[in-house]
Formats: C-alpha cells, sequence, structure tokens
C-alpha cells in the first residue's frame, strides 16, 4: 500500500505528528487509527463473505480483485482457452518487417537478399528510410484549402 514512500518521508510523517498532536497524545492517537483500520477491515471482509453467500455456490470463486478492470483484462488475457499466447508466440515483428522490406525494394524474400543488396538498396545498405517526407506542391496546384473561406 505505502511502497512508494520512502524513508525520509516517513520520517517527516513521525516528525509532523509529533509536533501536531505531541509526545503525551501519540501513542493514543496511533492506538486509535490502528483500531479504526482493523474495524474498517473486519466490515469489509464480513460485507465480502455476505455478498458472496448471497450470490450462491456458483461464484464462489467470485474475487473482488476481478471488478478491477486492469486486474479484469490481465486475468482474461492470461487465459490459455483462448489461444492468445500461440498467437503471441507465432508472430516475429522483425521477420515481418523485413519480409516488408524485401517487398518495398521488389527483392525475393531471402533468396536473392545478397545478390540484390548492392543494386536495389543504393547507398542506404540494408536499411531502409520510413520517414514520410513531405510533397513539395508544384506551382500548378492548388492548395488543399481556400485561402478566401479562412
Amino acid at each position: 500500500m505505502f511502497n512508494d514512500i520512502g524513508p525520509l518521508e516517513v520520517v517527516t510523517l513521525v516528525v509532523l505528528a509529533v509536533l501536531v498532536f505531541g509526545p503525551d497524545k501519540l501513542p493514543k492517537v496511533i492506538q486509535d487509527i490502528t483500531r479504526t483500520i482493523r474495524k474498517i477491515r473486519e466490515f469489509s471482509e464480513s460485507a465480502k463473505q455476505d455478498i458472496r453467500s448471497e450470490l450462491g455456490p456458483e461464484f464462489k470463486d467470485f474475487e473482488f480483485e476481478d471488478l478491477n478492470p486492469k486486474t479484469f483484462m490481465r486475468k482474461q488475457l492470461d487465459n490459455d482457452e483462448l489461444g492468445l499466447k500461440e498467437i503471441r508466440n507465432g508472430f516475429n515483428l522483425k521477420k515481418e518487417m523485413a519480409e516488408v522490406t524485401d517487398a518495398v525494394h521488389g527483392r525475393e524474400a531471402e533468396s536473392s537478399s545478397s545478390s540484390d543488396s548492392s543494386g536495389a538498396s543504393g547507398s542506404s545498405g540494408d536499411r531502409v528510410d520510413m520517414t514520410k517526407k513531405p510533397e513539395e506542391p508544384g506551382k500548378d496546384d492548388r492548395p488543399p484549402f481556400d485561402a478566401d473561406a479562412t
């Protein structure tokens, strides 16, 4: 719950608590806070048990953490019934990009890449510049908008 609080923050909170409540009342305040947290946890657990008992036996393995959308999606995607792991493991991004690069340069996939690399790709070697270059409009081309309307 408080994993991101460092030692300096803890010391600051302790000093602040001593200044606000004083050294005499601080133990009593800490006891009251821990007692309140314990009661809230007990109330929460009893409410969860009541809801589980009201839902019936078909929801005996129901977890309230599944109501969090992030947890629910992670649990559903990790489920192997859909075959998503096979799809994820079968997809090779480097191979797909190499095939696309070969198709762009008009080469055969992996068969003539060594003989064609000097003639087809020129001075860029095996690297492909996939950045989009802005097209310069000609002198007779109209702008894509009406300058008088804006």
